[in-house]
């Protein structure tokens, strides 16, 4: 064989040995991180590679001529510039918040619970027309900021008279951060008590949409919270206990996911620090309230192209190729960290339903046809809750039952407003209590 093969043969095995131990020591960083729960924004897992590459070249090199010697060190140099770039900020560490929009009354509350919530105002905008009691609207998330295409229903609500109030949650839009072990599903029921006794206008109508949903539920099986509501609107829940939130199954017709356009603009995800810190956050890896990234910087980082295929699945099939523009990049705030963290507190929530058989909160749910939330969570509320007066199914929406197209808000609202003024239903009563496994067994 040709000297020349051989050398190149050589060449080529010591750098594969070079990337194989880049590799292995990536390896090493990322055990670290989660080992560490990526402490000192990744710096004590970036000295862990670093150090356990260092002692590995120095026994490498030990026999090597004194001029071969740092060869050795190579990969470990690679592997720190690359590990490095997953410990360096390149957003703000302190919370930016989203001005404030133009079109509607804003405002900040402290709360007696020590959450101090941005709270928006929306007076009944027709003369003449004014509903007697206040409507407050909890949007999903959780921990996500008011969404532009929802004060748009809420406008909507308004021009029909009445006196809408909303929040965002702590920790959401304009709302202040709590310390991320303060975040939790219960937090969220005693900030919604806390906030209808802040108003001071008597008992209130509440609306409440996906993960608000879910607080809505469980502020109705609290005697203390459910004495201050009027009527309840629950649409499209999400799980409300930990052995709901174990279901799996049934959904509804399906979705835009994986169907509609990939969603384009900037993604956190996209930047190694984030994608490392929100993908091991996922999987159960690292904690909410990691070392590695903190909550401001998370907030800060992450966009609503991260939320990728999620905004497609709150739509209908047919709607794939025109899913309207949700938020604008201006408006748009979701804190994955304390998102997670408030459903790890769901899931460990014991059964609701002891509590929630007790209600005697009129209340309607609302579920879509093309829902991407499993269809018992949607049902257990029904099933558990016997001042449920009504159910409407709302055909051709999806998860996000207000979205703009066409007449989907005016659907909607009429839906809404019929129960809130204890009118004839605008759809049928369905699903039924009785009605449930055929329900479930006929819209899957």
């Amino acid at each position: 064989m040709p000297t020349s093969v051989i050398r190149l043969a050589r060449l080529a095995g010591r750098l594969l040995l070079a990337l194989a131990a880049v590799a292995a020591l990536v390896v090493v960083f990322l055990a670290s991180i989660v080992v560490t729960d990526g402490a000192g924004s990744g710096s004590a897992a970036w000295l862990t590679a670093v150090g356990v590459g260092s002692l590995a070249a120095l026994w490498r090199g030990r026999r090597r001529r004194r001029a071969s010697r740092l060869l050795p060190f190579l990969p470990v140099v690679v592997a720190a510039a690359l590990t490095a770039s997953v410990c360096i900020p390149t957003v703000p560490t302190a919370r930016r918040y989203p001005p404030a929009p133009p079109f509607v009354a804003t405002g900040h509350w402290r709360l007696p619970t020590g959450s101090q919530v941005a709270v928006y105002h929306y007076p009944p905008a027709q003369p003449g027309i004014r509903h007697p009691v206040p409507l407050v609207y909890l949007n999903g998330g959780p921990v996500r900021g008011i969404s532009l295409l929802d004060h748009r229903f809420l406008q909507l609500l308004a021009r029909q008279g009445y006196d809408v109030y909303a929040y965002e949650p702590a920790g959401a839009g304009r709302s202040d951060l709590l310390p991320m072990g303060q975040y939790s599903i219960s937090r969220s029921v005693r900030d919604l008590g806390a906030f209808v006794d802040r108003l001071g206008k008597g008992r209130v109508d509440i609306l409440g949409f996906s993960a608000g949903g879910v607080v809505l539920t469980r502020a109705l099986a609290d005697p203390h919270v459910a004495a201050r509501l009027h009527r309840a609107v629950i649409a499209e829940p999400g799980p409300m206990d930990g052995p709901t939130a174990q279901i799996t199954g049934h959904r509804g017709q399906p979705s835009a996911r994986g169907l509609a356009p990939t969603v384009t603009g900037p993604r956190s995800t996209r930047t190694p620090r984030y994608a490392v810190a929100f993908g091991l956050m996922r999987l159960g890896l690292l904690t909410p309230d990691t070392g590695l990234v903190g909550q401001a910087e998370g907030d800060n980082a992450f966009t609503a192209a991260d939320l990728g295929s999620d905004t497609a699945s709150a739509y209908c099939a047919r709607d794939a190729h025109r899913i309207p523009t949700e938020d604008t990049a201006r408006n748009f705030s979701f804190s994955p960290a304390a998102s997670l963290r408030i459903q790890q507190t769901v899931k460990d929530a014991p059964s609701l339903a002891p509590q929630l058989r007790r209600s005697r909160t009129p209340a309607m749910l609302m579920i879509a046809e093309c829902s991407s939330q499993v269809r018992q969570w949607e049902t257990a509320v029904l099933a558990n809750d016997p001042a449920v007066r009504r159910t409407q199914f709302m055909p051709g929406v999806g998860h996000h039952i207000w979205n703009g197209l066409d007449d989907n808000n005016d659907r909607a609202a009429a839906v809404i407003t019929a129960f809130l003024q204890d009118q004839r239903a605008p759809l049928p009563n369905y699903p039924s209590r009785d009605e449930i496994p055929a329900f479930l067994r006929d819209h899957k």
